[in-house]
């Protein structure tokens, strides 16, 4: 809730840790992260352990602003786009493509959006837990081998990528910008804007409008050159 004289202020918790995002004296983002307990990052408490701690402090607060920059500005190019919606061959090993619009694609990439703050990535498991309440399914139908497909894809896409000598997972730079503006231009764009102008039920908006006058004109065009049917 924004309210009027009021600052409003992010918090991101982590077991004993905080980060905390404000304006300061409404001038500046501020973004601080408090670790209250060492043991959450596998760090000791002793003095020679501070700049392992600051550098931990500083690569989460420069995570959160990379995700909140990329959210801001999500768009990608015709090459990027192109590239994950085509089949992709990386050290002979072949991946289909992630096409826009598919319902299981839309679901994978909304999901990879959730994980990208986690510090420790995340499993087949719990791909599988947040993937199947989004195609209607129950996680326990959803086999650890079809999520595996779809852990391949997405690594050979460049989606995601492992984390050395474990079988977690985390989402790129890159994968979070397609996975972002996948959702959102397929969730705002096309789905709202379709369901205007294809439904004959929607209300008269200014998009309805305007696609309504497109029709007026070209029906109006196409009589005039006489190619009527």
């Amino acid at each position: 809730m924004i309210t009027e004289g009021v600052t409003p202020s992010l918090h991101v918790d982590y077991k004993h840790s905080r980060i905390k995002q404000y304006h300061k004296q409404n001038r500046a983002l501020r973004t601080e992260t408090t670790i209250n307990d060492t043991r959450d990052f596998g760090v000791g408490k002793r003095l020679h352990n501070l700049p392992a701690l600051r550098e931990i402090g500083f690569t989460a607060n420069r995570r959160l602003i990379d995700v909140q920059r990329t959210s801001a500005d999500c768009h990608i190019g015709q090459q990027a786009f192109d590239q994950v919606c085509a089949p992709v061959v990386i050290n002979h090993q072949r991946a289909a493509a992630l096409r826009f619009g598919d319902p299981r694609v839309q679901a994978l990439l909304s999901v990879l959006v959730v994980f990208r703050l986690l510090p420790t990535g995340f499993s087949n498991r719990d791909l599988r837990t947040h993937l199947a309440p989004l195609l209607g399914l129950d996680p326990s139908t959803m086999t650890a081998g079809r999520m595996t497909y779809d852990l391949r894809r997405l690594r050979l896409h460049q989606i995601i990528q492992r984390i050395p000598h474990t079988n977690r997972y985390q989402v790129t730079p890159f994968g979070l910008q397609v996975a972002i503006f996948f959702s959102r231009a397929y969730s705002r764009l096309f789905r709202a804007g379709l369901s205007e102008i294809c439904d004959p039920t929607a209300i008269n908006t200014p998009l309805r409008r305007h696609f309504d006058r497109l029709a007026q004109a070209i029906t109006a065009h196409v009589d005039q050159l006489n190619l009527a049917a």
